[in-house]
């Protein structure tokens, strides 16, 4: 599994939540995650969740950081299971950086009512797909949010702690996968 931080800013509307995204902006092909920051403006032609669309609930954000994962040749399923399982990963790295209060309620983090990330996993005919954001700045938000920078985190940090556990989980994964016998 690879892992790139992309350091200059860029906007996410939803447009990257394709395959071969990654690949088209490192020049490095097969599962992977990547990680930039920038301003978020899905509107509602855009999204995958049809919830939000069911709801008029369009995602906006000044700035935040956002991660793109793709695993090919994997089903929404086990995606919704990754996806579930980054949320934990950042929550644990969170918590472990000061950030006592937060909880996970499905593919979200919260503070209180005030909520930290957006979240969808989908998938494509070759791969499945996640983007998870988490806000660098709570302001003109269209609902209640905190971000990073309320709790005085650089975001380039943690991206680089983010990307670094989730390649490191999926490792382990990919050894426990080869240590077991099959039983009849």
């Amino acid at each position: 599994m690879q892992h790139f931080l992309l350091e200059e800013r860029q906007s996410y509307t939803g447009h990257a939540l394709r395959s071969h995204w990654i690949y088209q902006q490192t020049g490095q092909s097969g599962d992977a995650i990547i990680a930039f920051h920038g301003s978020c403006d899905v509107r509602l032609s855009e999204m995958v969740d049809l919830a939000d669309v069911q709801e008029n609930a369009p995602i906006y954000s000044e700035n935040m950081l956002h991660f793109l994962i793709e695993h090919f040749q994997v089903p929404l399923d086990s995606m919704i299971l990754r996806q579930r399982l980054f949320t934990s990963i950042l929550q644990d790295l969170l918590r472990k950086a000061g950030c006592q209060n937060l909880r996970r309620s499905g593919d979200d983090l919260f503070d209180g009512e005030a909520k930290l990330s957006v979240s969808i996993a989908t998938v494509s005919p070759v791969s499945g797909l996640i983007h998870l954001g988490l806000n660098i700045s709570s302001h003109n938000t269209p609902v209640p949010t905190i971000g990073l920078a309320d709790y005085g985190l650089e975001w380039k940090d943690v991206a680089r702690q983010a990307l670094q556990a989730y390649c490191g989980e999926m490792q382990e994964v990919k050894k426990a996968l080869v240590k077991v016998r099959w039983v009849h």
